[in-house]
């Protein structure tokens, strides 16, 4: 697989019930299509072959063995088909019993067959009326035709195709309390088919989406999900033809429901994530593997995806810019209310473990500052406590521009705290002069004596009021170390500090939407829209920000993405480079991509001295820089390995 990508898909082509050639002819048509499009694994719906709703048509003899003869067509067909693995469903009769089954075949072969587990007897799903329940068929073989013989038949049957091994569930496996994929994915599988006939009642489709997407997180797995449609018989119930595909938790695709033609969803699925997590997360074991006959394709390790060229990579995954926000406006204020909350309560829970009744907070009026105020004040909230305990502290210095300025002093006023100026000026010369250095060399001394300046105010103003100080840095500073040793960097309780830059500004955002007063909304607005910057060096001339930080360290949203793959995923320089030329094309060209994912990387190595002691601060997404938890790594580790790996890369 090309970093780790998997390309499957879910169809569903046209039916007549009981047309056996139509459904057959069907089936090949869209086969054949998906092979132009390099997809390596289909899933077609429940019974597709014959139709789900042929009732007791399924007790002729004929139907029976027309069905057969068409999975074996399908499987002689399978070989102008090169890398293609399909799933498809038909009924099959072994002995005296009559199983509802799906049949994987690849590249001429017919490699195993998969009975139902569990058969509904409910409403007008009485399958019990004419199949038998195949979860205790174990270890069998069948013979489909002379051709097609001594086939695997059971349901302790996993496949493996480019080397990801995938199981089969057939429709109400997946809503029973304990589903077969369980066991499949504890046995090594990362991806599941699911063929299914699932009817239309109100409300059943968003259960349906919540079942897969909570199954495939469950089960660390990809999982493609194919149901009948037009053409099945409509005299008691409606199939719409619901092909979904999930992917850890999140629904990646889907096709529309209750089209009159035939459809499929696609979906690149990214199975290096799913092996990265099982390995991570350190719960999942593979103790059912001795239980299982692995059945592989003959060319597991001639993956036609692996040699695609770039512009095809990634054409059927959805890349977020922002991995961190959520990319549904609709969502955005329910979502920045649940972290702000749990911004908040981890705070208020500190104050109350230790009977502080006040904060100390530097204010800016730039993104984090503002942030770490609001959830101060709902922490305050929370607690029944007067905001006139929180302390917040303006501190101009040498590059305080006049705008952020102005938006601090407006911002205190409207949440009512209790406001202070400290300039910091005539403190910071003072001891330019006591360690001699030359307030005209603009270097590191010269900023971060500002920094460091502003942190003692603040940390000895909360010994004077018996308070603690708030941190105010964000995630992405953390991990890039754009913040000062023991000056801002350090801290009583970060409330930050699992908040990204472009979450930070995300959620400033939210706070001014679900504010009814009209002069704070537009004060947050001004403050989102105002350059990143530390304001450390002297302003301009019209007394605005000379110095901002995206032009010395590069784009957060670059960083943010950059952070987010490896944290999260353990993504290697070269995979994040390629995601982050497809996600940010037409914003960002190769070069200046490569140029900040070198520095990214740099800094994420040499700047962990400041992680390894960070105060402590909630955690509130999946990713998270807490040395004493989340990420621990040598405060001197060498960056060369990732470094060279882009080296003569595009």
């Amino acid at each position: 697989m090309k970093y780790g990508l998997l390309r499957i898909a879910a169809a569903k082509p046209l039916v007549k019930a009981g047309d056996v050639k139509f459904n057959t002819d069907n089936i090949i048509t869209m086969a054949a299509e998906l092979v132009r499009d390099n997809v390596a694994v289909v899933v077609f719906p429940e019974l597709s072959i014959t139709g789900y709703t042929c009732a007791d048509l399924f007790e002729q003899t004929l139907l029976l063995e027309s069905a057969k003869d068409s999975v074996c067509r399908i499987a002689v067909e399978s070989e102008k088909w090169p890398g293609l693995c399909l799933a498809v469903g038909l009924p099959i009769k072994k002995g005296t019993r009559l199983y509802n089954c799906a049949a994987v075949v690849c590249e001429g072969k017919i490699l195993g067959v998969v009975p139902k587990s569990y058969l509904p007897n409910y409403g007008e799903f009485y399958e019990k009326r004419w199949f038998a329940p195949g979860l205790d068929v174990k270890y069998e073989t069948i013979n489909i035709s002379d051709s097609f013989s001594d086939i695997p038949f059971g349901t302790d049957i996993l496949f493996e195709h480019f080397g990801v091994k995938f199981g089969i569930e057939i429709c109400e496996d997946l809503w029973v309390p304990q589903p077969p994929s369980c066991k499949q994915a504890m046995a090594g599988a990362e991806l599941i088919l699911n063929l299914s006939a699932t009817d239309e009642l109100i409300g059943k489709h968003d259960y349906l989406l919540s079942l897969l997407s909570q199954q495939s997180a469950r089960c660390r797995v990809a999982y493609a999900y194919a149901s009948a449609g037009y053409g099945e018989s409509s005299t008691d119930l409606a199939f719409s033809g619901n092909c979904i595909i999930a992917e850890n938790g999140s629904i990646v695709a889907q096709s529309p429901r209750f089209s009159l033609d035939s459809d499929f969803t696609i979906a690149d699925v990214d199975i290096a994530n799913l092996q990265h997590d099982r390995t991570k997360f350190n719960s999942f074991s593979q103790k059912e593997a001795k239980n299982f006959l692995i059945c592989s394709t003959s060319n597991a390790e001639k993956d036609q995806f692996a040699t695609l060229p770039d512009e095809e990579l990634f054409r059927f995954r959805k890349l977020f810019r922002h991995p961190f926000v959520d990319e549904r406006p609709e969502d955005l204020e329910k979502r920045c209310d649940e972290i702000s909350s749990i911004q908040a309560w981890g705070l208020a829970t500190r104050l109350k473990a230790i009977g502080c009744r006040h904060a100390v907070i530097g204010v800016s009026g730039g993104l984090d500052s503002t942030l770490a105020l609001l959830v101060t004040t709902k922490a305050f909230d929370m607690l029944g406590l007067s905001r006139k305990g929180i302390f917040a502290v303006t501190m101009p210095g040498f590059g305080t521009s006049r705008r952020t300025k102005g938006n601090a002093d407006r911002l205190m006023e409207l949440l009512d705290v209790t406001s202070l100026e400290i300039p910091i000026g005539p403190s910071v010369e003072q001891h330019f002069k006591d360690i001699g250095h030359d307030p005209a060399v603009k270097d590191v001394t010269y900023e971060n004596s500002q920094a460091r300046e502003r942190t003692q105010i603040l940390m000895d103003l909360a010994n004077k009021e018996n308070g603690i100080v708030i941190g105010t840095g964000d995630l992405s500073e953390l991990a890039l170390g754009w913040c000062t040793y023991n000056g801002d960097q350090m801290s009583m309780y970060a409330v930050n500090a699992s908040i990204p830059k472009t979450l930070v500004r995300f959620l400033v955002e939210g706070y001014a939407k679900e504010t009814s007063n009209k002069e704070l909304r537009e004060v947050l607005m001004d403050i989102v829209d105002t350059p990143v910057s530390p304001e450390l060096l002297p302003v301009d001339s019209q007394g605005g920000i000379a110095q901002k930080t995206e032009d010395l360290v590069g784009p957060y949203e670059l960083h943010d993405f950059f952070l987010y793959q490896v944290l999260r995923h353990g993504t290697d320089p070269r995979k994040i480079y390629k995601l982050a030329v497809k996600a940010f094309e037409g914003e960002f060209d190769r070069e200046t991509i490569k140029k900040w994912l070198k520095t990214f990387i740099r800094r994420f190595f040499n700047q962990q001295f400041k992680r390894s002691c960070m105060p402590d601060g909630v955690k509130v997404g999946s990713v998270c820089l807490s040395p004493r938890g989340d990420w621990r790594m040598p405060s001197d580790a060498s960056s060369r390995l990732w470094l060279d790996s882009l080296e003569d890369f595009d």
